[in-house]
């Protein structure tokens, strides 16, 4: 068995943030999904977990973040080509993100980013296949 990834954000409204992320092409699992929090599916072994912060707030001692004020990650995901990066931003600028940085191209690499509803940063990022075959020679 592979192993699975569940990465847990806070949000301020748990709706709000179905609904964005429904917009970028993203599904639930509505096992997992109530008004405490949602399952976000990414890839068969990748989940983000958006929590309400109240319920976020029982997994940890620790103070929550302001993710519009200061930076607690950067969540990173692979495009197969340019295009699939720019059509995530700019579905992600439709609803309602914000752009925190320009777009990087690095020749073999491309990427750009958007930040969410609630602040968090997210980056996609192609890499040239050819190229990363290459530096594994």
């Amino acid at each position: 068995m592979s192993t699975k990834i569940f990465v847990n954000l806070p949000v301020k409204d748990i709706n709000r943030s179905i609904d964005f992320f429904t917009q970028l092409g993203f599904s639930f699992n509505t096992h997992f999904t109530n008004n405490h929090g949602a399952c976000m599916i990414v890839s068969e072994d990748i989940f983000v977990m958006l929590l309400v912060e109240k319920f976020f707030k029982t997994f940890t001692k620790k103070q929550i973040a302001d993710a519009t004020k200061s930076t607690e990650a950067i969540l990173a995901l692979s495009a197969s080509s340019r295009e699939e990066v720019d059509e995530l931003v700019n579905k992600a600028l439709k609803a309602g993100a914000t752009v925190p940085n320009q777009k990087q191209d690095q020749g073999w690499m491309y990427g750009h980013g958007f930040q969410d509803l609630d602040g968090h940063l997210w980056e996609t990022i192609y890499m040239d296949p050819k190229v990363i075959q290459q530096e594994l020679d």
